[in-house]
Order: C-alpha cells, then sequence, then structure tokens
C-alpha cells in the first residue's frame, strides 16, 4: 500500500509540471486531492489495512497531500503572474478612442432652486430644520392664529386624513416646532412639500416652500427688510429692485408682500409681470405675539420676524418654465433642457 501511494505521488508530480494553464491545473486538484480524488480514495480505503499499521499510513498520505498543495499554490502563483504578463502583453486599451455617449442624471429642478434657497439662507446664519408632512390641524392652523372660524383658511383648502390630521398646507407648522423646542434667540429656515387644493399654471396640489424665522429681542420691520433684500439681491444680483407692499397673513402684523425685479424682462414688463416690471416672491411680516405666547415666548420681551418662499413659483421664474404641472409630469425631455 506504502509503494500504491508514492507511485500515485510519482505520476502527479509529472503531471503537475507539464500543466501550463490555471483550468488545468483546477481539473488536476480535482483529480487527486478532491473529495473525489485519488489520495482521498486511498485514506477511504484505510479500512482493509491493519489497524495497527493505519496511523502510519495515514500520515504517509497527509504528507504526500501536504507537498502537494504547496507545489500546487507555488504553481498557481506562477501561472497567475503568467496571466497578467500576457493580458498586458496583449490586451491593450486605446485611449484616443472617442469615449460612447452616456447620458448622466442631473438634479431636478426644484432641487435645485430648494438648494440655492438653503444655501443663502445658510450663509446668513439660519440652521435648517425640517418637520412631519403630516400634520395636527393645532400646528398647522390654530397655533398660527388661525382658529377653525377664521376666514383664512378659505384661502387655504386643504386635505385632512381626520378630523384633527392633515396634509401640511404650509411648512410654518414647523416654526411652531421650532419655538416650542428652542429658546430664543432662534434662527432657521424650514423647506419641505406643502399640499393644497389647487391648481392652474402657477399653483400644484403639491408644492414646496422655505419659510424662515428670526426671534430675539429688539426684531423690528427693519431688520426684516435689510434681511430680505440681501437675500434677494444674493440670489438675483445686486442691481435687483426689492419693493414692500402691504398685506394680510394671520400669522404676522404688520404683513407684506416682497416683489423684485422680474428676472424675465429686467423690469422692463411682460407678460409674466404683467408689465409692472416686478415679479412677487414671498410673503413676510412681523410675527404675531399671539403666535409668540402660544409658544410659550414672552412677547412683551422678544419679537420676530417671518418670511416664506414658494420654491415652485421660484423655480417656474429661475428657468422661464410656462406652467407649474410642467415640474412634475417627470418628462425627460423637458427636464434635461433645464441646466
Amino acid at each position: 500500500m506504502e509503494e500504491k501511494v508514492k507511485l500515485l505521488e510519482t505520476e502527479a508530480l509529472k503531471e503537475l509540471v507539464k500543466i501550463e494553464d490555471l483550468k488545468t491545473l483546477a481539473d488536476f486538484k480535482v483529480k487527486y486531492i478532491g473529495k473525489q480524488g485519488q489520495f482521498t480514495a486511498l485514506l477511504r480505503g484505510m479500512k482493509e489495512i491493519p489497524a495497527e499499521d493505519r496511523p502510519k499510513f495515514g500520515a504517509i498520505i497527509n504528507s504526500v497531500r501536504e507537498r502537494l498543495e504547496n507545489i500546487i499554490e507555488e504553481t498557481e502563483e506562477k501561472l497567475n503572474l503568467k496571466e497578467l504578463e500576457r493580458k498586458l502583453t496583449e490586451e491593450k486599451i486605446d485611449i484616443t478612442e472617442p469615449a460612447k455617449n452616456t447620458e448622466r442624471g442631473q438634479i431636478h429642478p426644484l432641487n435645485k432652486v430648494m438648494n440655492k434657497l438653503m444655501e443663502a439662507c445658510v450663509e446668513m446664519g439660519f440652521t435648517v430644520v425640517d418637520g412631519p408632512e403630516i400634520e395636527t390641524d393645532y400646528y398647522n392652523f390654530e397655533a398660527l392664529n388661525i382658529p377653525k372660524d377664521h376666514p383664512a383658511r378659505d384661502m387655504q383648502d386643504s386635505f385632512y386624513i381626520t378630523q384633527n390630521l392633515i396634509m401640511r398646507s404650509q411648512t410654518s407648522a414647523m416654526q411652531i416646532r421650532a419655538m416650542e423646542a428652542m429658546k430664543p434667540p432662534i434662527k432657521i429656515v424650514s423647506p419641505g412639500r406643502t399640499y393644497r387644493a389647487d391648481s392652474d399654471a402657477t399653483h400644484s396640489p403639491v408644492f414646496h416652500q422655505l419659510e424662515g424665522l428670526v426671534v430675539d429681542e429688539n426684531i423690528s420691520m427693519i431688520d426684516l427688510k435689510a434681511l430680505l433684500t440681501k437675500l434677494l439681491k444674493m440670489l438675483f444680483g445686486e442691481n435687483t429692485q426689492i419693493r414692500f407692499r402691504p398685506s394680510f397673513f394671520p400669522f404676522t402684523e404688520p404683513s407684506v408682500e416682497v416683489d423684485a425685479t422680474c428676472p424675465m424682462c429686467g423690469g422692463k414688463g411682460c407678460p409674466r409681470c404683467k408689465g409692472s416690471g416686478f415679479m412677487e416672491l414671498l410673503g413676510a411680516g412681523m410675527v404675531n405675539p399671539k403666535v409668540l405666547e402660544n409658544c410659550g415666548i414672552d412677547s412683551k420681551k422678544y419679537s420676530g420676524l417671518a418670511f416664506g418662499f414658494g420654491v415652485d413659483r421660484f423655480a417656474i421664474t429661475e428657468y422661464k418654465v410656462p406652467s407649474i404641472r410642467m415640474m412634475f409630469e417627470n418628462d425627460i425631455k423637458f427636464l434635461s433642457q433645464i441646466k
């Protein structure tokens, strides 16, 4: 039996030195030391050997197997190196060949505008906060000084889930949450998706807002005007003209609408700005003292300012898009034109 092992080893070594590729080497391993290999078969045949000779015979077979495995490993390394050298010699890439045309995705226009607005606000020292899209009636309306019988609710045809839960109609709800959780001074912006039952060329049932809030001692309309003037000039350029018009919002008092030079015509007058040369961009005002008190903030000591951008309207103005609906139709042909 020992002689049979030596003959099998000699046969295997002669065959091993002739191997010149990895596939043949893999077949060799299966043939001799695999689960059904010839050396494995010898171990299975040890039951025919007297019990006292089995340890010695097993040690001989294992020693031969170990020598073969070491030689196989060395051979595999040499063949791998040989294969690598062959590839380096024979396989070449022509780096002068024109690249294949590939289509690359890009950030959606609405996200581009949202990022632009947030970056400008962060540069001015604002902290970005986020909140739930499903809100309670309290945070979406009542805490903002819009009780159930307030006429302002008619301006916001909202999507109710239950009597108390609503798809938020404004990100102002996050300002309430922030004022409850933070102590003045507060300087935040709250971006996000909002919902109202409204649909035409400049309105969508799903739209996006970015609202800012500053609460501190001695905040006044002068601060509001200076902040928004700087912000809009950062966004549209130093030559942009800004104007403030009286308005009404239940959560600010006094309230203003803020217009800027129409980006479409540069202030000359066009159909988009109805010939006025100005485009309405956002609403703003001083935080109503009732709203501060609802959040546990002393309105006699602190005051605040708030403003809100309609991101979608801002986007269709920025990219000269005729209808807000085009931003939500996922038309690749249209979206690929906006750079």
